[in-house]
Parts: C-alpha cells; structure tokens; sequence
C-alpha cells in the first residue's frame, strides 16, 4: 500500500497506463493473428492489406514504447518475410 501522495498518485497513473497497454497490445496480436491467417489463405489482396495494417500497428506500439522497438523490428521482419514468401508467384 502507498504511503505518500506521490506514491499513490504514481499507482494511479501506472493503472491507467497498465489498461491502455493491454488494451494495444491486445489490438496487436490480432492484427498480427489477423495478417498471418490472411497469408495462409494465399489471397494477396487480403494478406497485402492484413500485412500492411499488422506493421502499421507494430510500429505504432513500439512508438508509444509499449514494446521494446527491436522486438517490434523481430516481427515486422518475420510477418514481412512470411508475407513475401507466401505471395511470391510459384515457380
């Protein structure tokens, strides 16, 4: 239990922080979700499009410091990978 002012004022703020980071994350793993189930359907338009909403939303996240960037950098270059090796014409 806080004992000073500040210290539950701090406890406050990192509530506040707390819901709104779970609530991205949470947005961020389903667009990842979303992007990679587009890519397994081999629908390009769809998987484009997924692809392009999940790194936009990454990027974002690591912006706001709600995931470390590099980690942010691990899975824009897998999803970007996975998208590019999926899409590409069949020889």
């Amino acid at each position: 239990m806080a004992n000073t002012r500040s210290a539950e004022k701090r406890n406050r703020q990192a509530q506040k922080r707390r819901t709104r980071n779970v609530q991205v994350r949470t947005g961020l793993k389903s667009s990842v979700k979303k992007a990679r189930e587009a890519i397994v359907q081999a629908d390009p338009a769809a998987a484009k499009q997924a692809v392009a909403a999940a790194l936009r939303t990454l990027d974002k996240a690591a912006s706001k410091g709600i995931i470390h960037k590099n980690a942010a950098a691990r899975r824009i270059s897998r999803l970007a990978k996975a998208a590019a090796k999926a899409l590409q014409p069949a020889k």
